[in-house]
């Protein structure tokens, strides 16, 4: 098994080369490229370099140097806290991926387990994620429980999108 490291803004081209990999396993067809690669791309360069992060990805690099073998990333989000967890912290686990050639050797465990003492080292205490069947053996094996929280999604049409108003401007 691979060590797991830190992801740094160098690696965000094959963090997203997993993260196509991750989709077409999900959906069961391939990942279409798009304007979707460069935006990903540019926000991970910028989101790990942040001094303060609020996202992380842990790697484990290939064999051959050049290329990743699996990833996790993870974000804190900051909610209103409640009586089990006053923080309001909360972890959220995603785009864990391992490349097919280094399946089945303890990388995705590797990167997972470092994001999940990356959260603790920032007080988190709940962390969520969504499993794909073949994923959740693995995250049962590090503690992960289904929940009865019931899940939805709202998708808005991309032209219903309103880039924020700047600061002092009318509403």
């Amino acid at each position: 098994m691979g060590d797991a490291r830190p992801a740094t803004p160098s690696d965000a081209e094959e963090l997203v080369r997993l993260r196509g990999l991750m989709l077409a396993g999900m959906s069961g067809a391939p990942t279409p490229p798009g304007r979707w690669q460069d935006i990903a791309r540019d926000n991970l360069r910028t989101w790990l370099a942040e001094p303060e992060p609020w996202l992380a990805a842990f790697v484990v690099d290939a064999p051959d140097g050049a290329s990743l073998a699996a990833c996790a990333v993870g974000t804190v989000e900051r909610r209103l806290g409640g009586p089990d967890d006053p923080s309001g912290l909360v972890g959220y686990v995603f785009n864990v991926s391992t490349d097919p050639a280094y399946r089945r050797r303890g990388h995705s465990r590797a990167c997972v387990s470092a994001l999940l003492a990356w959260f603790r080292d920032r007080g988190v205490r709940r962390v969520d994620l969504r499993a794909s069947a073949a994923g959740r053996p693995l995250y049962r094996a590090l503690g992960f429980r289904e929940t009865a929280d019931p899940a939805m999604r709202l998708t808005l049409p991309a032209e219903s999108f309103i880039p924020p108003r700047e600061t002092g401007s009318d509403l």
